[in-house]
């Protein structure tokens, strides 16, 4: 049987009364419980492997390369994944992207190779960057008319008890554990098997004539130089500023403890935030007399309180030093307010683009929320080594200002 095309549209931007494809409900529970089992699998596999080679007595900086050899596959992948769907199709990219981590997975079983390991990691991590763009576009494509707001902000939701559920699990079997492993393969194996029940997907309309690759990538990026720039923001304060709480803690004179629980509070904020503000964007959306706009405008509006949030929250750093406790809270908005920069950027593209076009979008959007996720770490601890009491401080209203500062006008108008 072939898949059935999507009526051509306009080349402009999806009308939004765009009707979800056939089986789209199906579709979408497919998506989100095949990318749930595989994720726990993933966040419980990577602190194991890490601990084992730590174990083995390999060198704290090679484990680390050993873990960024992940984000390095996310970064090698992404940008061609709208040639891989426009050559495969979508259903069997999912599927893909489902059985590589399998693979690899069981190749950390059956090897102890370290060279042989770090390829697996690499190979687990393309699979990863795969299933991360297209999992995103298709949920925000085949959300229902009216309610893409509140799908994309469960699935951003789902995915991020993801990573906490995974080293939970971990923690519960026992990272010493010769069963670990096979626990960790059984959630990607059950993912895989969740994955074939995704329905025959509509052909893309435009899944010969869009500009796939790089040249794609590039096309997405002059399209959306400003939603991106939004999803860098996101990635910096959600992301990248999470792996260097701890030593701002510490740097603050706090305990080892309760250094480490700011990356909770981190990850409490973007938990708990990212579901509303898919929820208060279909509803200032679809207010009867357009009081806050049009969809456009009313996302642009929620970004623009986002980065003010995060902004203010960035100003208060000064009388942090005098008062700690307060750096909970401050890590708190951070957390919750960079997970909402992504999801409504997720959401904006998704509202106006649709097949491989938004395969593209989603690409760059995760580059630039990834490059703010590696940037963060690297120079705000570079800052609190070198200039804690005002570098720091600056690097990161730096940030937060700027991306307030681009959404200025855009919401204006």
């Amino acid at each position: 049987m072939s898949e059935h095309p999507l009526p051509p549209r306009h080349a402009g931007a999806a009308p939004p009364s765009r009707q979800a494809p056939p089986h789209a409900r199906l579709g979408l529970v497919a998506i989100f419980g095949s990318t749930f089992f595989e994720l726990v699998g993933y966040f419980m596999l990577t602190p194991l492997l890490i601990l084992r080679l730590k174990g083995d007595g390999v060198s704290t900086a090679l484990a680390g390369l050993f873990a960024a050899s992940g984000w390095l596959g996310v970064f090698l992948m992404t940008p061609f994944a709208s040639a891989i769907t426009q050559r495969l199709g979508r259903r069997p990219t999912l599927w893909l992207a489902a059985l590589l981590p399998v693979i690899a997975t069981a190749g950390f079983a059956f090897t102890s190779v370290l060279g042989l390991w770090f390829a697996l990691k690499l190979v687990a991590g393309m699979a990863s960057g795969l299933r991360w763009v297209l999992a995103e576009a298709v949920v925000a494509e085949f959300s229902p008319p009216g309610q893409r707001g509140r799908y994309v902000g469960i699935f951003e939701t789902m995915v991020g008890t993801t990573f906490v559920i995974g080293p939970l699990m971990l923690a519960w079997v026992g990272a010493q554990s010769d069963a670990a492993l096979w626990i960790a393969l059984g959630f990607m194996f059950i993912g895989l098997l969740w994955s074939l029940l995704i329905p025959r997907l509509p052909a893309a309309a435009d899944a010969h004539s869009a500009k796939v690759g790089l040249s794609g990538v590039w096309h997405a990026l002059l399209a959306h130089p400003l939603v991106m720039a939004i999803g860098f923001v996101g990635g910096f304060f959600e992301s990248g500023l999470t792996s260097i709480l701890p030593l701002y803690g510490l740097a603050l004179g706090l305990g080892v403890t309760a250094s480490a629980l700011l990356v909770s509070a981190s990850g409490l904020g973007s938990a708990l935030m990212m579901l509303p503000a898919g929820v208060l964007a279909d509803r200032l959306a679809a207010h009867p007399q357009q009081r806050w706009g049009d969809g456009r405008a009313t996302r642009l509006l929620l970004m623009r309180g986002c980065a003010l949030v995060t902004l203010l929250a960035t100003l208060v750093i000064p009388w942090v030093a005098g008062t700690p406790w307060l750096a909970a809270p401050v890590a708190f908005v951070w957390g919750g307010a960079g997970g909402c920069l992504y999801t409504l950027a997720m959401i904006d593209i998704g509202s106006r683009e649709e097949g491989i076009t938004l395969v593209n979008s989603t690409a760059v959007l995760v580059l630039a929320y990834t490059l703010g996720g590696v940037l963060a770490p690297a120079l705000g601890a570079a800052a609190l080594q070198w200039a804690p009491v005002f570098g720091f401080p600056a690097l990161l209203i730096a940030v937060a200002g700027g991306g307030w500062w681009l959404l200025r006008g855009p919401s204006r108008r």
